[in-house]
């Protein structure tokens, strides 16, 4: 056990991304549940008082120009566009997730046209991205298709209009080859729509370089936006001038203080906005992700799987047989930023894990969810979590 203790410490040392846990706020716990909420940025809550004294308490309404309020939704989106491979102008922050899945799979079938009625959907993806899919193939005419990513080669065809993928899975934590299945959705005339929440901000995605069509994600995990910070709608530029919404809001017209009943759709990425952007978290948004000046999303790449190669490890050594199977892969190519063990009474052993100082999370019936966030995770996390899963799996 000293050995692990000595290792971590080494490690710690030597890490280049270490000095960043300083510029959040926490406690004496082990903290792994940033893929759930993501740790709060230190400097955040001095920038919402001033947010909330000065830009609405004092200019109020002045802000939508004076402060940037109104331009705020692109611009942000294109502080996130790196952190994804994107780049400037294919962007936009607003809205939940769930909505911008709606508009990206409705928009695809459109872009598809004619003859194609079938949407791949991830069976094993996160229940709302399939109620949504759902819901946007009866209100299109089209029909849902279940398939897992390993089938989804074999599953495309000539009738198949869209591919919406988790780039990695919620459950697992098992990473997905998008490079390859965005091929071979285009090699079939489909299009491929991403679901990036578990990636963005812990690995290279490659929107651009990968030529994905569409693609959303949130910003309250790896990206620490915050609880229920907006999501984001990536457009690709090429399909920017035919990108039909289905959610055509008033913000997205090309002029929209001109309020006139015709709807005319403005240029550029401001055609996935909607409504009123929620300016309070949107800038609370915006303030976090000032963590990211000069972080190279390769070197987080890097700690995420040296953390979670490190945990398996200490987990292999303390935890005693029998008591957890670890069902997040073990090959790098296919591993999140999570690792996920299979263990019998799953809910009573988080809970004690958590009266214990290691906060992680469940997915029912039996799946205890470790999340590691390179910005403020340590190995010395890493090795306290495994010591003291252990000792609760030995009580």
């Amino acid at each position: 056990m000293s050995d692990f203790k000595e290792r971590a410490e080494a490690l710690d040392t030597a890490d280049e991304l270490a000095a960043l846990r300083e510029l959040f706020i926490l406690d004496d716990s082990v903290y792994l549940d940033g893929n759930s909420l993501g740790a709060l940025p230190r400097h955040v809550p001095a920038r919402m008082q001033d947010v909330i004294t000065r830009e609405w308490g004092a200019l109020r309404i002045r802000s939508w120009d004076e402060s940037g309020w109104w331009t705020a939704p692109e611009r942000i989106g294109d502080r996130i566009a790196p952190l994804v491979g994107a780049a400037p102008g294919q962007i936009v922050v607003g809205d939940s997730t769930s909505v911008n899945v709606f508009k990206a799979v409705v928009a695809a079938t459109r872009l598809a046209g004619e003859g194609r009625d079938e949407i791949l959907v991830d069976a094993t993806t996160f229940p709302t991205d399939g109620y949504i899919a759902g819901s946007a193939a009866r209100m299109t005419g089209h029909r849902v298709v279940p398939v897992t990513p390993a089938d989804v080669r074999s599953a495309l065809g000539p009738r198949t209009a869209a591919v919406l993928l988790n780039h990695v899975d919620y459950r697992t934590g098992r990473l997905h080859d998008l490079p390859g299945l965005t091929a071979a959705a285009h090699e079939a005339g489909a299009l491929a729509v991403w679901d990036l929440c578990h990636s963005a901000g812990a690995l290279p995605v490659g929107l651009d370089a990968h030529g994905v069509d569409l693609a959303v994600g949130c910003t309250y995990k790896y990206l620490n936006g915050g609880p229920g910070s907006p999501a984001y709608l990536y457009v690709a530029e090429r399909h920017q001038t035919v990108f039909d919404s289905p959610l055509p809001g008033w913000t997205s017209h090309a002029d929209p203080f001109a309020m006139t009943p015709g709807y005319a759709p403005a240029d550029g990425s401001v055609r996935g906005r909607v409504g009123t952007p929620d300016i309070l978290s949107m800038l609370a948004l915006e303030a976090s992700l000032d963590v990211w000046d000069g972080v190279s999303v390769d070197s987080v790449r890097a700690k995420s799987l040296a953390l979670t190669d490190f945990f398996l490890e200490c987990v292999a050594a303390y935890v005693p047989e029998g008591r957890v199977a670890p069902v997040t892969p073990a090959a790098h190519a296919e591993r999140g930023s999570q690792v996920s063990l299979r263990c019998d009474d799953a809910e009573a052993v988080m809970r004690a894990l958590i009266e214990r100082g290691v906060v992680g999370d469940l997915r029912r019936p039996d799946v205890l969810r470790f999340g590691f966030t390179p910005l403020y995770v340590g190995f010395a996390d890493a090795e306290r979590a495994a010591r003291i899963l252990a000792e609760v799996l030995a009580v």
